[in-house]
């Protein structure tokens, strides 16, 4: 039973996303910590209180992980066509290598 339980929280953090997925996850986390980021020290210069400008920096890091961290669906809309195993494809031409053909 706890082998069926970890293979489920297993595949639940695999991660499988393609590499528009990664990247959006990439401009997602970009954009939203230098956001945050920016937000968190006007907040603390015009406050003058350092405590606050990093709880927000804080919280912002926690929101940003959430949202790029975990597989979401929104990261796997484009999976990758891969060529099949053994690459005897008869579509594909002949490769000729010092006048001998090749594969």
């Amino acid at each position: 039973m706890a082998d069926q339980v970890l293979e489920q929280v297993r595949e639940a953090a695999e991660g499988q996303i393609d590499f528009r997925g990664q990247a959006l996850a990439d401009f997602i986390a970009t954009w939203l910590l230098a956001t945050v980021g920016a937000i968190s020290f006007l907040v603390g210069f015009f406050r003058q209180d350092i405590k606050l400008a990093l709880f927000i920096g804080l919280g912002g890091t926690a929101l940003t992980f959430l949202l790029v961290v975990p597989p979401w669906p929104i990261f796997k809309k484009h999976p990758v066509k891969w060529l099949p195993v053994g690459g005897n494809d008869s579509s594909m031409g002949s490769i000729t290598v010092d006048g001998q053909v090749v594969g």
